[in-house]
C-alpha cells in the first residue's frame, strides 16, 4: 500500500484544522455533528457482525469496536475539558494515552451497545450545555493542552464535530471497501 493510499485511510476527510467559523449557522452546523453522531454510528453499524465489528479500517489501525469505544472514551475527555474551562480560568487539562485506552478489555472485547448508550446520553447532556453557550463565550472559555497550548471552546467544538465525522468515515469506507 502506497504511503497516499494510507494517508487517505488514515484521515479520509482530511486532518483537523481550525478555521474560525464566520457565522452561527456554522456553529450550529457543528453542535448538529456532534448531536447527530450516535445515530449515525447506530446506523453504521446495525448490521455488522462480530467478525465485522472485529476488523480493522486499515492496516495497522483499530478495528470497528476499538473505534465505537475510543470514541466514546475521547469525547467523555471533551465533555470534561468543556466544563472545566466554562467554570475555571483556563485550566491546565491532563490528556490521556487512547493508544493504551484502546487495548483494554473494555475497549478490544466490550459490546459496542455500550458505548454507543453512553455516546448517546453524553451527546445529549454536552449538546445542551454547548448550547447554553454564546458565541462570544465559546470563543473566550479556554483550556490549556499540556503539548497544543490554549485552545478555546469554539476551536474544541470544531475539532469534535470533525472527530465526530473522521471516525465516522473510517466505518462508513470500511463497509463500503470490503461490502459490509
Amino acid at each position: 500500500m502506497t504511503s497516499e493510499a494510507l494517508e487517505l485511510l488514515k484521515y479520509p476527510i482530511g486532518k483537523f484544522r481550525f478555521v474560525p467559523p464566520t457565522s452561527e449557522n456554522e456553529i450550529q452546523k457543528m453542535i448538529e455533528d456532534i448531536a447527530q453522531l450516535p445515530t449515525r454510528l447506530i446506523d453504521a453499524t446495525k448490521s455488522m457482525n462480530e467478525q465485522q465489528l472485529n476488523t480493522p479500517y486499515r492496516p495497522d489501525g483499530w478495528t470497528v469496536r476499538q473505534l465505537i469505544h475510543h470514541i466514546a472514551d475521547s469525547h467523555m475527555n471533551s465533555y470534561i475539558r468543556f466544563k472545566l474551562a466554562a467554570t475555571e480560568n483556563s485550566p491546565t487539562i491532563t490528556t490521556y494515552e487512547e493508544q493504551l485506552w484502546a487495548e483494554l478489555a473494555d475497549g478490544k472485547d466490550a459490546p459496542i451497545s455500550l458505548s454507543i448508550a453512553l455516546l448517546t446520553a453524553l451527546h445529549e447532556r454536552w449538546v445542551w450545555f454547548i448550547k447554553s453557550l454564546s458565541i462570544a463565550q465559546l470563543q473566550q472559555m479556554v483550556f490549556l493542552h499540556p503539548a497544543n497550548g490554549a485552545m478555546s471552546l469554539e476551536k474544541a467544538l470544531a475539532m469534535y464535530a470533525w472527530h465526530s465525522n473522521h471516525h465516522l468515515r473510517h466505518i462508513t469506507d470500511l463497509r463500503v471497501r470490503l461490502n459490509f
